[in-house]
């Protein structure tokens, strides 16, 4: 063999770097030593072979898993992007994307440091630089990736998805190292300190939201950034661009918000004690936002969410019945066990039924039958006006201040419009929405949540066409007041004074093992609402974290 030859199976034999340290692998090595002799051929598949192998099944084992993780991250780690991507099940998108991680992100010198495997996923540490003309910055985050077989052969693949390379990212979006678009804003409390999500950490997405809004009109700067950029799919879901890493810190403009610090603080806490718990605390006579918060950080349920709300939507349908004459408070009202209507039979939990109680007795035991059986003496569209000309709701309309999705009640038939009535079926909400009722039973008017002041911009706020009558209203808050003090809601609002009521909900989800617990309630000027996602019952729930904010505001 010659002297080419020979450095030529020198270099083919040369260890791969992964992470900080070069790693030669032993047989029956584990994830622990990572990167490896040799590797994937260009295809990704290694050595071609030249018999037709059968398909692969099954479930995958530790060393195809290992085998496909490593296929992928010592390619991308390289810089051999057709490589990296013919690991993948989906080559074209991740070509596409890992190509433009390189020339749009402008990340450099890649390290990629996997735990160990856990069924088929595999979290990775991703270090890097980001550099943008003279300026250069560390970059470090982790992600995730999942093997799968191939459609077709059965070869393990990594489960392209555009989270592998970000978790921040989703289908069309992308990362990009440049100017920013928008300055940066700083965000004030209606007492004028800052908000960081280092004192608040909810409110990345709000603060996103209040950037995107307002950034070119606040007097700032913009700074070099390495930020997502959405696609059509996430600007769809009104979800903002997010800055990852500033290169250098543009001059921020100034917003004012009207949230309360210790509210906010206040409601911080409380969703920490629950996963997937989201909350939001309204000032009744003005619609004024006091407070946001999710335990689950990113996607900010509380203003964007679009969950079924269960029988917190009772209060809409109950001012409907009653304004219908379908219904009266202190009036005798069936409450079976059971409730057939649309080829649906209905039901309510535990099977329980009330004989011979009265509508207040119904709603604070949050009986569903007894709005179920009404459906019969309904039309399909009574439910949706309802929600739009007395509380505001379904028109998307509002003009918050961020990005915020506004309810929605579709006109149905038959047994998903009878659904409707209990917050099941086709009805979506969120806390902002059904804090939002709460306020409008407590003011007697509809009043447009808000985050920043409309003399800001001077943007128009969403009314109301009308309001409920003295008598309606009045039976309205007569059922709140009652939940809250001897139905479904009372233990959560024990000790929350003043003129005070609420509302429990229990909103069932397909595949969901418990429900998701809801609660809106209001006390003094106050008005808030919760959920709690697979939490369960939302007295036991939801209930807490509302009341508790309830308490500390009054």
């Amino acid at each position: 063999m010659g002297t080419r030859g020979r450095a030529a199976d020198r270099r083919r034999m040369k260890p791969a770097v992964l992470g900080a340290a070069i790693v030669v692998v032993a047989g029956g090595a584990g994830f622990g030593a990572y990167a490896l002799v040799g590797g994937a051929g260009e295809d990704g598949k290694g050595q071609a072979s030249t018999q037709a192998e059968a398909v692969k099944t099954g479930p995958l084992s530790a060393g195809e898993v290992t085998t496909a993780a490593r296929n992928f991250l010592t390619a991308w780690q390289a810089g051999r992007v057709g490589q990296a991507a013919a690991a993948t099940d989906d080559p074209r998108a991740a070509t596409a994307l890992l190509t433009s991680y390189a020339k749009d992100a402008r990340v450099r010198n890649l390290a990629l440091t996997p735990g160990a495997p856990a069924g088929g996923t595999v979290t990775f540490s991703v270090k890097g630089t980001v550099s943008y003309e003279q300026l250069t910055k560390p970059l470090a985050y982790d992600s995730t990736l999942t093997v799968v077989r191939r459609a077709g052969d059965g070869e393990p693949r990594v489960d392209w998805r555009p989270s592998v390379l970000h978790p921040e990212l989703r289908a069309g979006d992308k990362l990009v190292t440049g100017e920013a678009g928008t300055p940066p804003v700083k965000a004030l409390d209606r007492d004028g300190g800052e908000l960081t999500t280092a004192k608040y950490p909810s409110l990345g997405s709000v603060l996103d939201g209040l950037r995107e809004k307002y950034g070119d009109k606040a007097g700032g700067k913009a700074g070099v950034e390495l930020r997502v950029v959405r696609g059509e799919e996430s600007k769809k879901a009104e979800l903002s661009d997010t800055t990852l890493l500033a290169l250098s810190e543009g001059t921020p403009g100034t917003v004012k918000t009207t949230l309360n610090p210790s509210l906010q603080a206040a409601a911080e806490a409380q969703v920490a004690k629950k996963q997937k718990a989201s909350v939001v605390v309204l000032r009744a006579s003005t619609g004024e936002i006091l407070a946001v918060a999710n335990s689950s950080r990113g996607f900010n349920v509380a203003f964007q969410g679009s969950l079924a709300p269960g029988s917190t939507m009772k209060v809409i349908t109950s001012s409907m019945l009653i304004e219908k004459g379908l219904a009266s408070a202190d009036e005798k009202h069936p409450c079976p066990k059971y409730f057939s209507y649309g080829g649906w039979k209905f039901q309510n939990d535990d099977k329980f039924q009330i004989k011979d109680g009265t509508f207040k007795a119904s709603f604070a035991r949050s009986c569903n039958t007894a709005f179920i059986s009404q459906a019969p003496e309904l039309e399909d569209d009574d439910l949706t006006k309802q929600a739009q000309d007395v509380f505001g709701l379904g028109k998307n309309d509002w003009q918050v201040g961020v990005p915020t999705f506004d309810g929605s009640v579709p006109v149905q038939s038959k047994a998903p419009m009878a659904a409707s009535l209990i917050g099941q079926g086709g009805v979506r909400m969120n806390p902002l929405n059904m804090a939002s009722v709460s306020a409008t039973v407590k003011a007697g008017v509809f009043h447009q949540p808000y985050l920043v002041s409309p003399e800001v911009d001077g943007r128009q706020l969403a009314k109301a066409p009308r309001t409920l009558s003295a008598d309606t209203l009045a039976q309205l808050r007569d059922l709140m007041s009652y939940t809250a003090s001897a139905g479904t809601a009372a233990e959560a609002m024990a000790g929350v004074g003043g003129d005070r009521g609420a509302k429990t909900g229990s909103a069932e989800v397909d595949n969901q093992k418990k429900p998701n617990g809801w609660f809106t309630a209001y006390a003094g000027d106050l008005a808030a609402a919760g959920v709690v996602q697979a939490g369960g019952h939302g007295g036991s729930t939801a209930g807490p974290i509302v009341a508790a904010l309830l308490k500390a505001g009054g």
